[in-house]
């Protein structure tokens, strides 16, 4: 049986902006969804639910709500997908983090508070795409990044041990969308120790480290359009300023094992709290590979 792509859904204005991109997502690549609500998300995110009371007064069961307003939501958007549901009565992140076990990929919201919510990155989602075993994306950013308008996906790619999946992830995804792939690999030049110090050729060799990476997945899609370029910088401003101009930017994250903390790197760690459109964490797992269509 398929896996399904699993959403996290609070009934907040975030989660419901998150379900319209996971059904758009799910019709692409022909994934079923399933909606996941934690009785306890709202004391995580934030955001109090907005759901109707009861037609004779009395107090709704909220957790039914807010999953009836999600599969509306989703029907609206593509009618067409599978769509089934979960409420547990637990705390949302290990809900969502045992769901990633049996996911093609999990999709949160971007949620903070007060009035720089924009800029912040609910606890949720952030412990989520730090330690799910499965590619997890944040839905933010602006609407056309959101909506999918900029016909882009834009890759980070970073040192060996962590680009392999997300690269593979990312060519899927730019074939099924039949939209470009950029990617990117930032570099920066070593200051020199001496006068006499020969100049590094930092450019050549990150040029040669992003051709390494994209090679085999560039020969088992040939039909995707690729733009490989390499920049000087930092590879958190990079990304981050050309997030503005694509629909998805994917990065990777190295999961360690037997490691309990924040298993991200400053790249993704920046990423997911200021790109303007959805990101997408892909864990590399040794030999283990991103699903497929």
């Amino acid at each position: 049986m398929a896996l399904p792509l699993v959403v996290g859904v609070d009934g907040s204005e975030a989660s419901l902006r998150a379900v319209d991109w996971a059904a758009r997502e799910a019709a692409v690549r022909g994934w079923a969804l399933r909606l996941v609500h934690a009785s306890l998300w709202e004391s995580y995110e934030g955001e109090v639910p907005a759901v109707p009371t009861g037609s004779q007064g009395g107090r709704p069961d909220i957790a039914e709500e807010i999953l009836r307003a999600a599969v509306a939501r989703a029907a609206a958007c593509r009618p067409e997908v599978k769509v089934s549901t979960d409420a547990l009565a637990e705390d949302p992140e290990t809900t969502l983090l045992r769901a990633a076990r049996n996911a093609v990929a999990v999709v949160t919201g971007r949620s903070g508070r007060g009035p720089v919510s924009e800029l912040l990155l609910g606890s949720v989602s952030l412990a989520v795409a730090a330690h799910a075993q499965c590619p997890v994306i944040v839905v933010r950013g602006s609407a056309a990044g959101i909506a999918g308008t900029h016909q882009r996906i834009l890759l980070g790619v970073g040192d060996e041990e962590s680009a392999g999946s997300a690269t593979r992830f990312a060519f899927t995804e730019a074939a099924a969308r039949h939209c470009v792939l950029d990617a990117v690999r930032a570099w920066r030049a070593p200051a020199p120790t001496t006068a006499d110090s020969a100049p590094h050729d930092g450019g050549q060799a990150a040029r040669d480290a992003l051709s390494d990476v994209l090679r085999g997945p560039a020969r088992a899609r040939p039909d995707v359009p690729v733009r490989a370029v390499t920049v000087e910088g930092p590879a958190r401003r990079i990304l981050i300023d050309r997030s503005a101009a694509a629909d998805l930017v994917i990065v990777g994250a190295r999961r360690r094992h037997g490691h309990f903390g924040l298993q991200l790197g400053r790249v993704a760690h920046a990423v997911l709290h200021h790109a303007d459109c959805p990101v997408a964490v892909v864990p590399q797992h040794g030999s283990r590979t991103v699903p497929e269509e």
